[in-house]
């Protein structure tokens, strides 16, 4: 009899960092098996523009290129006709969950549990959990830079504790709740252990044929904090500044610990099978960048005279402007193409991806914003610290490279080194057999 197969997402880790750690003498058994197990490495897409976590798992849950299923931003897989692996596999008669998969559409018909990404406007399934799930994920996470959470997203995540969490996993919830006052990395650690959890106890109960995790604390830890890794062989003018983070503080190292832990409460069930992959990978970053995000992207466009019709934030720096119609946005995008920071005359928003009657926007000034900061707009001079938060100092950069580790039940299934991620929906396919093609 077939066991279910879980699919862990652990966005962006990189295995090669972690062997360093192990090799050190640092204590991550579950890892350390993975590691002994020698990890397919597969490859992504070769240009660094397409070297995005949303264009990977999308080809992932596809299994097509990008050149094939050209979903290209953030939330975009919506309005995509691609199949994703979800509705071909309840197609073919398997029952399916999944919580958080990353720019992913909820196209299925009886879903065991669909739980989206925070920052994909798809439903999710009609439970009580996964609705006040997917409302409080959103905005926790479009609002992390703010460290604003909201009444509502405080009742959701407490209820989700009392249904999910089991009573061995609160010291470490009290712990991360505490160490979050000073330790903000660890805010993210919290909700991918909550992601787990609600996996967890979702999964027990209804056993799906097929079910997929997706965890994102380790690319937004990486992304921001790798730089302190003890793992990394840097010079000291290379490491974070200590008003960012003490020199003697490892973010990455906390969140493979926790990781660890998590990968063997899943991998060792025996009634399971497993794949687990990264989707892509970091590298240490080579330059000084600064990464901010508009605090209310609303306001601001109010502020500016801009109009237009909703605004909807994404991932960190990115949000969507929607006009009543292709002459406004046209419009808008001259208006936010002439936005310069006064001190430098470098563009805000050197990112404007126009859709017709839609701007695809991202906040790309690189430099640090000081309280005295401005912008130059239709010959104004209007001050830009308000209006944003910091969010990091670059740290991590994408890598084509993606790690692949899986159960034995896999043996024979599993992609060559070099294949290209697409084949990761390939062996899945092959699992659950005939019937689940596209």
């Amino acid at each position: 009899m077939r066991k279910p197969l879980i699919l862990i997402e652990l966005n962006e880790i990189n295995f090669d960092l972690v062997a360093r750690y192990i090799e050190a003498g640092a204590r991550l058994p579950t890892f350390a098996k993975l590691i002994a197990d020698k990890p397919v490495r597969c490859t992504s897409e070769q240009t660094y523009e397409l070297l995005e976590p949303w264009i990977q798992w999308v080809s992932i849950h596809t299994g097509l290129t990008y050149s094939e299923h050209r979903v290209f931003r953030l939330g975009d897989i919506v309005e995509s006709p691609s199949e994703q692996l979800f509705e071909i596999l309840e197609r073919a008669g398997y029952s399916v969950g999944a919580v958080s998969p990353m720019n992913a559409a909820n196209r299925l018909v009886r879903p065991a549990y669909f739980i989206p990404d925070p920052w994909t406007s798809t439903p999710s399934d009609p439970s009580a959990m996964s609705r006040v799930m997917a409302t409080a994920l959103a905005q926790t996470v479009n609002d992390n830079a703010q460290a604003k959470i909201s009444a509502s997203s405080i009742a959701a995540i407490l209820f989700a504790l009392a249904r999910c969490a089991p009573l061995r996993h609160y010291p470490r919830y009290g712990r991360l709740v505490w160490n979050a006052i000073r330790k903000r990395w660890q805010r993210a650690m919290f909700l991918d252990l909550l992601l787990h959890d609600i996996h967890q106890r979702l999964f027990a109960r209804h056993r799906p044929d097929f079910s997929t995790l997706f965890l994102n604390a380790g690319a937004h830890i990486q992304h921001h904090y790798m730089l302190n890794s003890t793992a990394l062989a840097l010079a000291p003018i290379t490491r974070n500044p200590s008003w960012y983070v003490p020199a003697d503080v490892d973010p990455v190292f906390e969140l493979l610990a926790l990781y660890d832990a998590l990968l063997g409460e899943i991998i060792e069930d025996d009634s399971i099978e497993y794949i687990i992959a990264t989707g892509l990978t970091q590298k240490p970053y080579d330059q000084v960048k600064y990464y901010y995000r508009l605090k209310n992207h609303g306001a601001f466009l109010d502020a500016l005279g801009i109009a237009y019709r909703d605004v909807h934030a994404r991932m960190t720096r990115d949000f969507l402007i929607e006009f009543e119609n292709e002459a406004s946005a046209q419009r808008a995008e001259g208006e936010l193409a002439s936005i310069v920071a006064s001190a430098d005359n470098l563009p805000i928003f050197g990112n404007i991806d126009n859709r017709g009657d839609s701007l695809f926007v991202t906040l790309t000034y690189p430099r640090e914003i000081s309280e005295t900061a401005s912008i130059t707009f239709a010959g104004r001079q209007i001050g830009l610290h308000e209006f944003v938060a910091f969010v990091a100092i670059k740290n991590g950069m994408h890598d084509a490279i993606c790690y692949v580790c899986a159960s034995e039940g896999l043996e024979g299934l599993l992609p060559r080194d070099g294949m290209h991620v697409t084949s990761i929906f390939s062996t899945i396919q092959s699992y659950f057999g005939s019937g689940c093609e596209q």
